[in-house]
């Protein structure tokens, strides 16, 4: 096929034809009314062809000696090769947030815990490519282990490996993550609880922020693994490496099969009907007979020890294997559930602290509001028994003629008779305030 590598003609009203191998066929680029108008076609480079080269990501992908590599897929090859549905991919998504997941399929488990996004497969782990330092460590550390001699030792499956490390390093993030924070909440707690002030609740709000954030991410991954313990079929989903096995033989075994069956239909020496039956009416040669009388006894023996090494296979795998399988990765999960969920107990008495500080806070507040009150209903009997003085003295320094102004002595006695009065009202308030308990004396 030839590519037109000239420039793209820009004018008005442009027909260009390209044949293909000889045929006829005519790619037509029209540019109608000066618009210019992007074709997709294989004459001219730099323009994005539909299906090719869009919407490639890129993964690391990790084989079962250890070795890595970068590749580049798009994803339907993702979504082809791992037998998964679009849904599953768009959990890998780093565009979008979604909680923390695991799911078993057919042939892979999709993993999306925090920074650790994959696909692991029986054979080869596809890994979200990210310039995080949790995936390149996970990388590393999964090619390590893969390549150290000890570690083939354990009897986990490949896939289970690639699980472990995904859960190790989400708990080991998570808690983490934790204790920083609880080193640096505590020491403004204490703060707090010795002087309140406003710089001192707006670092407690942000720090309560973030461990409302952290505690509801713990809490699904904490809830994802126990839905998985809880569910049996779900385990028994995710052991791919057996599931493998398993069809391998089935496929081995009908193949033989059916090698057996066309070689015992060959052997009879004479014309077959449509169903592999030999024709009543044909001659069979002893020879014949012999070698299908042999075949026939072949077939039934290889029948007998196939079938029950298949269904002896199965049966164990489905009862006692099974039941084995779904204990071990049972056991795996429960491990790290162990972990996470001291990690949410560590958050709930962090939770927990915080509460108190704040009764504490709302009870030293009260104090001083009550104090306040206290205070202020004080004020308010003083400044009564004042005003009822202040009519007393306004009441005599009216102008109006009067036997009592002519005697001074008079004059002071009043006053101190009012005087007085007010005194023994204030404590007959105070005396009131006490028998109704509003403050103590």
């Amino acid at each position: 096929m030839e590519e037109s590598r000239g420039p793209l003609l820009q004018a008005n009203n442009v027909t260009e034809s390209v044949n293909v191998n000889g045929d006829n066929s005519r790619l037509n680029l029209i540019n109608r009314g000066g618009k210019k108008q992007n074709f997709i076609g294989p004459g001219f480079p730099g323009l994005k062809k539909r299906g090719h080269a869009v919407g490639n990501r890129s993964w690391i992908k990790i084989e079962q000696n250890g070795n890595s590599k970068v590749v580049e897929l798009d994803k339907a090859t993702v979504m082809r090769h791992c037998c998964l549905p679009a849904r599953d991919l768009r959990l890998l998504d780093p565009v979008f947030i979604y909680p923390s997941t695991i799911l078993g399929r057919e042939k892979a488990i999709v993993v999306s815990l925090e920074q650790i996004r994959c696909i692991i497969t029986a054979d080869e782990v596809f890994l979200m490519n990210s310039l995080d330092g949790s995936v390149l460590q996970y990388k590393s550390e999964l090619c390590k282990r893969l390549q150290e001699v000890k570690y083939h030792s354990d009897d986990l499956p490949f896939e289970f490996r690639a699980l472990e490390l995904a859960l190790e390093f989400t708990c080991l993030t998570l808690d983490t993550q934790v204790k920083e924070l609880e080193m640096e909440i505590h020491p403004v707690l204490d703060e707090l609880a010795k002087s309140i002030s406003t710089l001192n609740l707006e670092r407690v709000r942000r720090f309560k922020g973030h461990l409302l954030a952290l505690t509801q991410r713990v809490q699904k991954v904490c809830d994802e693994i126990e839905h998985l313990m809880n569910d049996d079929g779900d385990m028994a989903e995710m052991y791919l490496t057996e599931k493998k096995q398993r069809n391998s033989c089935n496929d081995l075994y009908d193949q033989v099969q059916g090698n057996i069956i066309s070689t015992s239909t060959m052997g009879t020496g004479g014309p077959t009907l449509g169903m592999g039956m030999v024709s009543k009416s044909a001659p069979v040669s002893p020879v014949g007979s012999a070698s299908a009388s042999g075949s026939i006894k072949l077939q039934r023996a290889f029948s007998n020890i196939s079938s029950h090494n298949k269904h002896g296979s199965l049966l164990s795998s489905s009862v006692t294997g099974e039941t084995e399988n779904i204990d071990q990765l049972e056991m795996l999960l429960e491990a790290y559930f162990v972990g996470i969920d001291n990690t949410l107990n560590k958050l709930l008495s962090l939770k927990e602290y915080i509460d108190d500080t704040e009764d504490l806070i709302n009870i030293k507040l009260g104090n001083v509001q009550n104090k306040l009150i206290k205070f202020e209903l004080l004020l308010t009997a003083a400044t009564f028994l004042a005003t009822v003085f202040a009519v007393v003295t306004a009441v005599f320094g009216m102008n109006f003629e009067d036997d009592v102004f002519n005697e001074p002595n008079r004059f002071n006695w009043v006053v101190s008779i009012s005087a007085s009065l007010c005194g023994v009202l204030y404590i007959c308030f105070l005396f009131y305030f006490k028998h109704k308990k509003v403050f103590p004396l």
